[in-house]
């Protein structure tokens, strides 16, 4: 008998974390995407002659060359060889995140509450699939899986915060400053409350407001989501030098987020460049964005 890790640390190459994309149509009101979430690693004592355990160390095996498809299937193999294992609620929860890398939601979706039926008071798994029900616009479902994690733990800061963000897309901007102001409660230098504010400001017209909040959080960890917002605001305040700075640095961390490229052609419309406005343009619909949006969002 030996000790291993099961956590599955599938977050360096998946690319589905902290991007702005169409489906930020307005970047204050969405939830970004997130990566799934472990608790990990998780540590378990298995006896490495098995089979079950040769399976799951093979998936492993596939997850750090980034070959999710033959990674699930070694991790189905585990799971068919011994379906009364304990250990298989982790399993299921790493084949759906698997699944949701490669854009199979709805099995993903399946999977996750299969891991749920088994430990059902599951945090993590609770907040990975709510952040997966957002993905599929099942707003509903993961305003269900969310409030689930906050009566499980009173201290949890993420569902909290994208409760606020979902509260502020239905219109109810009462009970998203509640929430914001509860996760000030819990942590009152948490950048979440912070964000969760700036977004809230953004949203009523405060830009100057909403961009001093969202500097104090880019200060300790800049994302390009808060650049993006703030750059945004910035626009908004014809900061242009600023959002200049914003958006470059922004793009440094994801050059392939079409969002961006729709901000500078903003940018750039604002300093009556038409030609690199027009190029911006392409740019963002080469990223993702539809032109129709892009033309929308350029008249705003």
């Amino acid at each position: 008998m030996v000790t291993v890790m099961m956590s599955l640390w599938l977050q360096g190459g998946a690319q589905v974390v902290n991007s702005i994309g169409e489906e930020n149509m307005k970047v204050e009101q969405r939830l970004k995407p997130q990566a799934p979430r472990t608790e990990g690693p998780y540590i378990a004592d298995l006896d490495t002659e098995t089979p079950y355990f040769q399976a799951i160390d093979s998936a492993q095996n596939y997850i750090y060359s980034h070959d999710w498809p033959v990674a699930e299937q070694w991790l189905y193999k585990a799971v068919v060889l011994e379906p009364d294992n304990p250990n298989n609620s982790l399993l299921l929860s790493n084949i759906a995140t698997l699944q949701r890398y490669q854009g199979k939601l709805a099995d993903a979706v399946k999977n996750y509450s299969l891991a749920l039926d088994m430990t059902p008071h599951a945090v993590t798994l609770l907040l990975n699939r709510a952040a997966l029900y957002i993905e599929m616009d099942s707003v509903q479902r993961a305003i269900d899986d969310y409030e689930r994690v906050c009566e499980l733990d009173q201290y949890d800061t993420e569902a909290r915060y994208s409760l606020g963000v979902l509260s502020m897309e239905l219109g109810d901007i009462k009970r998203a400053e509640d929430l914001f102001n509860e996760i000030k409660r819990i942590n009152p230098n948490s950048g979440l409350y912070h964000e969760g504010m700036g977004l809230l400001h953004k949203r009523n017209g405060n830009y100057a407001r909403a961009a001093e909040l969202f500097t104090q959080v880019i200060k300790v960890q800049p994302s390009v989501q808060l650049l993006g917002n703030r750059a945004d605001c910035y626009l908004i305040l014809k900061r242009l030098n600023d959002a200049e700075d914003d958006i470059r640095n922004a793009l440094e961390m994801a050059p392939d987020n079409g969002y961006l490229y729709l901000l500078r052609a903003k940018l750039n419309k604002l300093r009556f460049q038409r030609d690199d406005m027009n190029r911006d343009i392409d740019l963002a619909v080469s990223h993702g964005l539809s032109r129709d949006y892009v033309n929308q969002a350029l008249v705003e």
